[in-house]
């Protein structure tokens, strides 16, 4: 096959970040997808509608001409949040809201402490059909960081699924087999999305031989028992595995550091390298789905009516983009060979 044309698709996981860098981090992103919903945790943080309205016009600010990519700002959940902010977001068009534990990762220290204290904002969540996303770890000091997603699912998650039936839960950037058979087990408002890194590679690609800082997210990679499981999940073609990148750009100084920031900046190159992954897997037809179709599905969203071609030619992933002042990113897979190429 030396050429495949699917319907465009979206992104379900974005960091697009802010101000300077907005301006490669849009472009890279609406090159592939129609839409993606965008992370809320920037400094201070995306807590209301009107937070989220701003951030959108800042988005599109930076919009390619004649691009109809569509920023969907999501939420940031505090302690502090109310039913009625929610209420107030959903009238606005917000269709979601971003759960993360506090100090689970980047700029998640004004997350949410005590999780058993949401009851009142879930509950408004699932009567005005607003979606709830997770970072699903725990941040517990005595909890292996391996183990983190897995215990997460078992102290949290059953409880939250089991509570609130008609919510719609995204168990995002699911790294193991626990979740991805938690999901494929959980009833149809349950889905997870899914990153390159970690159908890609798995923990020995990120510490044998040296630490390799760009390979480094959270959740952290885990071993190759998990890697499988969820290249198993996407190739089954099950609607409740989708698309969603966790592209999260950090300048490179940042990353190579003494304490190292999380995150893979996949997006220069997102749609080709799910597409090399497909086809290792002999999963392409299952590419469209993916990539397209269950994702704004299970957000009762339209799918899309544009089209992209993606060809089979070997090109290289820069080593480094240079952003606002100068300042360098080394994107995910910098400098090696990619199969396909977004005609």
């Amino acid at each position: 096959m030396k050429e495949i044309t699917i319907t465009m698709p979206d992104d379900w996981h974005a960091h697009l970040r802010d101000d300077a860098v907005l301006k490669e981090t849009v472009p890279a992103s609406a090159r592939q997808f129609a839409r993606s919903i965008v992370m809320p945790n920037l400094t201070p943080p995306v807590l209301n509608a009107k937070d989220a309205k701003e951030y959108e016009a800042r988005i599109l600010e930076n919009r390619p001409a004649n691009s109809d990519f569509r920023p969907l700002v999501t939420l940031y959940l505090t302690n502090s949040t109310t039913p009625e902010m929610i209420r107030e977001a959903k009238s606005q068009g917000i269709v979601a809201a971003k759960l993360y534990p506090a100090g689970a990762t980047t700029n998640s220290n004004n997350g949410v402490t005590d999780i058993s204290l949401m009851s009142p904002v879930f509950e408004a969540m699932a009567d005005c059909g607003m979606l709830l996303l997770i970072h699903g770890e725990v941040t517990d000091g005595e909890i292996d960081i391996f183990d983190r997603e897995k215990v997460f699912i078992e102290r949290y998650l059953v409880g939250i699924v089991e509570k609130y039936q008609n919510l719609k839960v995204v168990l995002e950037h699911i790294t193991t087999k626990d979740a991805a058979d938690f999901v494929k087990d959980a009833s149809a408002n349950v889905a997870a999305t899914l990153t390159p890194q970690h159908l890609m590679l798995n923990r020995n690609d990120l510490l044998v031989g040296g630490i390799r800082p760009h390979y480094y997210c959270l959740p952290i990679l885990k071993r190759n028992t998990h890697q499988q499981a969820l290249r198993a999940a996407v190739a089954s073609g099950s609607p409740k595995f989708f698309l969603g990148t966790d592209s999260a750009p950090h300048m490179k100084g940042q990353k190579e550091s003494a304490c190292g920031c999380a995150g893979c900046y996949s997006a220069p190159a997102a749609i080709e390298l799910y597409a090399d992954i497909f086809e290792e897997l002999d999963a392409l037809d299952k590419l469209e789905g993916f990539a397209s179709f269950y994702g704004a599905d299970f957000y009762g969203l339209p799918r899309n009516s544009k089209t992209i071609t993606l060809i089979k030619e070997k090109w290289k992933m820069p080593s480094e983009i240079t952003v606002a002042n100068d300042n360098v990113i080394v994107p995910f897979w910098a400098g090696q060979e990619i199969g396909w190429r977004l005609k």
